[in-house]
């Protein structure tokens, strides 16, 4: 499940605009070309309101997507389709829930300015353009959920009303910082391109050998944390173990490792960020060998 959220702007709030208490309109998603790269096509929620209605469940409206904590279950969506300029949604916050009601008043004061909705991606590509910068674009999504935050990404979703006011490297480079993110989208997208038959430049094909020791140190960094971690936890049940029995607590001592012994592999958890890492060095090897 991934998550995407959008500044806005509150249109209106007060109880002069006639409507029940707890109620507010937004655009949740735009239409355009985020922060990161993704563009979000006009009909691309379609199949999942279509499959919400035929279920007959409310979307949930969350807080900052706090799914594990109920009291940040703060409403319901009560209406929602797709308009000109996003995703639109009538919601419903739940009033006599304190938590509700706070989110509620920061939203009637401005103090939170930004909605964010939880998603799958169930067909994506991305699109070259020539005369601009390529994007990925999002044409058919699975919504979970939607609700006010306090970071956003979108610059373009808007609050309308707060009614009577009171490919798999892709995905790893989501939780990277913007300019990471930015430097290493462009070094693949040269690399695609060149495989398409432009030239690959000196420059990207240097951004892109770094980004690929970046990540491969990164692994390296995985490894040993999980490493750490791994021989606690199995330190603690052991000392748990001899508790238990009237044993002992054994005095922690240096073991050297077996003469001839292969040293321990990665762990699981990096296996597939190392597959990546590999399928990424034959192809820098690969358009190195096509340039010479």
């Amino acid at each position: 499940m991934r998550i995407k959220s959008c500044p806005v702007q509150v249109k209106a709030a007060g109880a002069h605009e006639g409507t029940e208490d707890g109620v507010f309109e937004a655009i949740v998603a735009a239409y355009n070309t985020d922060s990161v790269g993704d563009r979000i096509t006009p009909g691309a929620f379609a199949e999942t309101l279509a499959e919400w209605k035929g279920r007959g469940n409310p979307i949930p409206v969350l807080w900052s997507h706090m799914s594990h904590d109920p009291d940040y279950h703060i409403g319901e969506v009560l209406e929602a389709e797709e308009r000109p300029e996003g995703l639109w949604v009538r919601a419903r916050i739940d009033l006599d829930a304190p938590k509700a009601a706070q989110v509620y008043r920061l939203l009637k004061g401005r103090r939170v300015t930004q909605f964010s909705f939880a998603y799958d991606v169930s067909e994506g590509s991305w699109v070259d353009q020539k005369d601009g910068e390529s994007y990925y674009e999002l044409r058919r999504l699975k919504l979970y959920e939607v609700g006010p935050t306090l970071i956003g990404a979108n610059q373009a979703t808007e609050l309308l009303d707060v009614k009577s006011g009171d490919r798999s490297l892709r995905l790893a480079l989501e939780g990277a910082a913007p300019a990471e993110a930015a430097a290493i989208r462009t070094a693949v997208e040269a690399a695609l391109g060149a495989k398409a038959g432009r030239a690959l430049s000196a420059k990207n094909e240097t951004t892109l050998k770094s980004a690929r020791d970046a990540l491969r140190k990164a692994a390296d960094d995985i490894d040993n944390v999980l490493s750490v971690v791994s021989g606690d936890e199995e330190e603690t049940e052991d000392e748990d173990e001899k508790s238990a029995t009237g044993a002992p607590p054994s005095t922690p001592s240096a073991q050297p490792a077996p003469k001839g012994a292969e040293p321990a592999g990665p762990h699981p958890a990096s296996r597939r960020l190392r597959t990546d890492l590999a399928l990424l060095d034959a192809e820098v090897s690969l358009l190195t060998d096509e340039e010479k």
